[in-house]
């Protein structure tokens, strides 16, 4: 088995939530370290599985099994920025900014994908982990792309979960599709 780390983040409770780390401790979440942003609630875990899926899922489980009417709202970073993917890809910040930049690799870094007019623009991982492999700038192998996919989908799964509008965007998507199957087609 191996061991993953991951970070998930709760709502439905708060820091002031009472018998939280014995509640989530009872149902099963001993190898996660609870912690607080503000009241916010996240758990750093460091599960042992035989799947990055495997680990989340039964996470995921232990969470909201434990009483406390949690529920988890999302796996890790989808959104990354600069520092980030430095130290997600274990490489430097500066070559990441000078790939960013154009000044090396192909100048086909991916561009951002939220807050681009701000100071801290943020990425998909799964793009940019894909990119760098792409570039060889990490093994085409690495396991960082595999647990890349697994976390984005997961995270599209908690984002349709959570969505009050569910249908709305199940509805989207197929006419998205069927534009695409069009203009094929065309």
């Amino acid at each position: 088995m191996a061991l993953y780390n991951f970070t998930l983040t709760l709502s439905g409770v708060t820091s002031d939530t009472p018998g939280l780390e014995d509640a989530l401790f009872s149902a099963g979440c001993d190898d996660a370290l609870v912690c607080f942003y503000g009241t916010a609630v996240y758990l750093e875990f460091d599960r042992e599985a035989e799947t990055l899926t495997t680990a989340v899922m039964s996470a995921i489980r232990d969470i909201e099994f434990a009483g406390l009417n949690a529920r988890v709202e999302s796996v890790d970073s989808t959104l990354v920025g600069l520092s980030d993917i430095a130290e997600l890809a274990g490489l430097t910040r500066q070559a990441i900014a000078l790939l960013k930049d154009g000044a090396r690799g192909s100048r086909q870094f991916p561009g951002p994908v939220q807050r681009v007019k701000g100071n801290s623009p943020l990425w998909h991982w799964r793009t940019v982990v894909d990119w760098l492999a792409r570039e060889g700038r990490i093994p085409a192998d690495s396991p960082l792309i595999a647990n890349a996919h697994v976390l984005d989908s997961l995270n599209l799964a908690l984002q349709l979960r959570a969505s009050l509008e569910k249908n709305e965007v199940l509805n989207f998507m197929h006419q998205m599709e069927n534009h695409e199957t069009a203009r094929k087609v065309h």
